[in-house]
């Protein structure tokens, strides 16, 4: 079993890719309301909603339980792609790094895609990969761009 890994995937998503970004960069407040049986609070603990370096505190659920995320946050206008850096929180005390990428990559006029790449290490082999995590960024971006298609 690997002690280290990345997980790529892609959601093909409607909407543009900028409208997509703008809610993961500065929209985080709106995601109890959309997708509120995965992400319950989120809230800024230092800098701003869209700041290069803010931090942020997110309660989700994962596999039915309250979990707590905290992340450093970097954003890359350019290229349309926000990182959050794992700080602290459930699934840092099995995790050395657990950073998550979403990139909105455009497609077509009104379609992109967002491609989602977690980096983790594992703080021991005991631990299992972080699969689990994979699949529920999986489906916050895919359940968001309902919200973000009709925005």
């Amino acid at each position: 079993m690997a002690t280290s890994g990345t997980y790529v995937t892609e959601v093909p998503l409607k909407g543009t890719a900028e409208k997509h970004y703008k809610r993961w960069k500065s929209e985080n407040h709106l995601f109890p309301d959309t997708i509120g049986h995965h992400i319950q609070n989120v809230t800024v603990h230092e800098g701003e909603w869209d700041s290069h370096g803010g931090i942020k505190i997110w309660n989700y659920t994962l596999d039915g339980k309250q979990e707590v995320y905290k992340e450093k946050r970097e954003i890359d206008d350019v290229n349309k792609t926000m990182t959050a850096r794992g700080l602290e929180g459930h699934v840092m005390e099995h995790f050395k790094v657990c950073d998550i990428v979403v990139q909105f990559i455009p497609k077509t006029e009104n379609s992109c895609v967002g491609k989602i790449t977690m980096i983790w290490e594992k703080r021991n082999d005991e631990v299992p990969e972080p699969s689990s995590y994979m699949k529920l960024v999986k489906s916050m971006v895919a359940e968001m761009q309902e919200h973000v298609h009709k925005a």
